[in-house]
């Protein structure tokens, strides 16, 4: 078990720190009055990896940017020189992290580059995200941080060797003991993964746990086989192909409520739904509704879509990729549907209960569809935006 963070960037030169240390009266340690970047000059990003049964401390001072790349590379390496010659024999890893930052529970890059961590070490990688408000709870403040900060107090960082030596001899009493190292390597920012990266990594290499999923989830050193191929769209025109879908995503074995009352719910949903939608487009024109020229516009979802959707996502988990593709549309329609229609139902004091099962991937709600004898059908072709 590791606990992983960045420690705030320092700048490299004749700069003040915080605290004092003894020195010949009359003979302080002079520094600079402002901290404006110098000539020669540069900054220093500590990334502290600390083993919590060993009170060990790994920290990789990098010079570029604290981009999740540093992040995970900063992990591999503490693997690499001191992990795995400590754990020879070791299958998982554990790992605990703030929830924001080049480690945070939201960003893409860190969980591409620990996916393929865990499949070059062949390590099953578990990581646990602390919520927000709570990151000084990660041990690695309170045991290695607090010791690296107090090891270079009023002492100034005049250079790297300053840095890694000072981080380098850092104990304590209970016998805590730090490695230091140098990472000069470039990690530009704005790496992107796409969407498709994400959906192939949550489907293949990330099993999501019951919870928390989004803060705990887990990497597998072995991918899971490639999913089948989407089937082709149905033939019958996109209404016709989501009516059937929809008349299968309503069943009482997914749904959790019988066709009757489902469509009760339905219906006593429409005026409110309609309603709110108004509202939300007259604050958002800033005027009255006005007939507009040309074309009608493309037809919207109607409320039972959403409605099983917001259903499915609570009671059964159902990824936002999986709802959109069964339904045609896209995860920027099927989002705000299911966010407004939870409003819905907060506001009519109704909550979905969470269902027997947690199912994150299309594939796993297809089988679970298929155990109740629901036959799920081909969705229709993905709608044009706006519909």
């Amino acid at each position: 078990m590791i606990s992983v963070d960045a420690k705030k960037k320092e700048q490299v030169g004749q700069y003040a720190q915080a605290g004092a240390e003894w020195r010949p009266a009359g003979d302080p340690v002079a520094a600079r009055d402002h901290c404006f970047p110098g000539p020669g000059g540069g900054h220093a990003i500590p990334y502290g990896v600390y083993d919590v049964g060993a009170n060990t401390g790994f920290v990789n001072v990098g010079t570029g940017s604290n981009t999740a790349a540093f992040a995970v590379e900063s992990v591999r390496r503490w693997w690499t020189m001191t992990g795995k010659a400590a754990y020879p024999h070791a299958e998982r890893l554990l790992v605990t992290c703030d929830a924001g930052g080049s480690n945070g529970w939201r960003n893409r890059a860190w969980k591409a580059g620990m996916a393929q961590l865990a499949q070059e070490t062949g390590l099953e990688i578990t990581c646990c995200h602390f919520p927000p408000g709570t990151s000084k709870w990660n041990k690695v403040e309170h045991r290695l941080f607090s010791q690296i900060t107090l090891g270079w107090r009023g002492r100034p960082l005049t250079s790297y060797d300053v840095i890694i030596s000072t981080i380098g001899a850092v104990t304590t009493a209970t016998g805590l003991t730090v490695t230091a190292v140098l990472d000069t390597g470039s990690y530009p920012t704005g790496t992107q993964i796409s969407d498709a990266q994400l959906h192939d990594l949550e489907d293949r290499a990330l099993t999501r746990h019951d919870f928390h999923g989004g803060w705990n989830y887990t990497f597998l050193p072995v991918p899971r086989p490639a999913p089948q191929a989407a089937p082709a769209p149905a033939a019958a025109p996109a209404p016709a192909a989501r009516d059937q879908i929809l008349d299968a995503l309503a069943r009482p074995a997914l749904t959790g409520m019988t066709r009757d009352d489902f469509d009760a719910l339905a219906a006593a949903l429409e005026l409110p739904a309609a309603a709110a939608r108004e509202q939300r487009l007259h604050l958002a024109r800033g005027r009255p509704r006005r007939k507009a020229a040309g074309p009608p516009a493309p037809a919207r979802l109607s409320l039972p879509a959403p409605l099983a959707a917001t259903i499915l996502r609570d009671r059964l988990g159902l990824p936002l990729h999986a709802l959109a593709y069964l339904l045609g549309v896209s995860t920027d329609t099927i989002s705000p549907a299911i966010r407004h229609t939870r409003d819905l139902l907060t506001q009519q004091h109704i909550t979905i209960t969470p269902g027997p099962a947690r199912l994150t991937t299309l594939a796993s709600f297809c089988d679970h569809a298929a155990a109740a004898g629901i036959t799920i059908p081909a969705p229709p072709a993905k709608a044009t935006p706006g519909t």
